[in-house]
């Protein structure tokens, strides 16, 4: 009988955990474990179920530090992990006035389980330089979904006007307001924005977006690969972000990438796009405005080889962990 895990997450609509997650458990994995997505509710309800794992993937606050103490008791024979996709030290820039209170419920919270799994390497500096886990707890599996159909997205032919695509969540962590303001500043150069997604943000941006004839809203898109042969490049002007499914997924289709040097998005710009300061619109101008002196043929097969392989990477990195906590 397969070890049983349960991927605790309360709100199936978070895009790029989902995305990992439903990559991670429809894998070859799933014949060594018998994965299972669900809620507090769901772990409530089955009470038959003698979980291996329970990975958390939601975020921590001081509410859901009592229910994962609950969670903990009531599982003695599960691993506690939790699959920390939502803090960073950019997000602690952005929204965190009382440092000492957000770290001090961090800590608790990392306390009650058996191991942390940071996302990216800006991440887990982040975690052990502000001494929020303990080291021998603290795991890195760089996140990564299955790439196979941005790999085998065809190069596109470079041509005027220049394509930039940007897409995602319309929420104040993508900065999308800050990419407009950006093209607010280059609205003569040869080079057109689409910008996919939908989200509480979009009438502000739309508005934002009046009157420049160098942006195009596209609205949701479902199909990402698609969309990307549509672009010679691809913004992320994030205030902060983990790790950035969007880099990784640019990155394989070939796309040239601009993004923001904060978390987990600066290692994965390197050798093969521009880092630009975070909620700076006039460096994320110049960068655009780069674009055609850049070499970006090469640039393209560098950041292209560099995730060859990187699903199965990630593949081998969980199967090792996973057999470590449920054997």
């Amino acid at each position: 009988m397969k070890p049983k895990v349960l991927h605790l997450i309360s709100d199936t609509k978070m895009g790029g955990i989902m995305s990992a997650l439903k990559s991670l458990t429809s894998s070859s994995l799933k014949e060594k474990w018998d994965f299972i997505i669900g809620s507090s509710k769901k772990l409530s309800e089955d009470k038959q179920s003698l979980f291996k794992a329970i990975i958390v993937h939601d975020s921590r606050n001081w509410q859901r530090l009592l229910k994962l103490l609950i969670i903990k008791i009531r599982n003695p024979q599960a691993k506690i992990v939790i699959h920390e996709h939502h803090y960073s030290e950019g997000f602690v820039q952005c929204n965190v006035t009382h440092k000492f209170r957000f770290y001090l419920m961090l800590k608790l919270s990392y306390g009650l389980a058996d191991w942390v799994v940071a996302i990216s390497a800006g991440q887990q500096k982040w975690l052990q330089e502000n001494r929020l886990v303990a080291d021998k707890k603290l795991v890195l599996i760089q996140q990564c979904r299955i790439l196979s159909d941005f790999l085998t997205v065809p190069i596109k032919p470079i041509e005027q006007p220049l394509i930039v695509g940007a897409y995602g969540r319309f929420h104040p962590q993508k900065g999308f307001d800050i990419l407009l303001e950006a093209m607010k500043l280059i609205s003569d150069s040869p080079i057109k924005l689409r910008i996919a997604g939908e989200g509480d943000e979009e009438l502000k941006l739309k508005q934002l977006a009046q009157g420049l004839s160098n942006v195009e809203f596209i609205g949701r898109i479902d199909n990402v690969p698609e969309f990307l042969q549509t672009c010679d490049a691809v913004a992320i002007p994030s205030r902060w972000e983990p790790m950035g499914l969007v880099g990784l997924e640019a990155k394989a289709a070939g796309r040239f990438v601009i993004a923001t040097e904060i978390d987990g998005l600066t290692e994965q710009v390197s050798h093969c796009g521009i880092l630009v300061p975070p909620q700076d619109p006039v460096k994320l101008a110049q960068a655009i405005a780069s674009i055609p002196e850049q070499d970006i043929e090469a640039l393209r097969q560098i950041g292209r080889q560099s995730v060859t392989g990187a699903w199965e990477k990630y593949l081998d990195e969980w199967n090792t962990f996973l057999s470590q906590i449920t054997k």
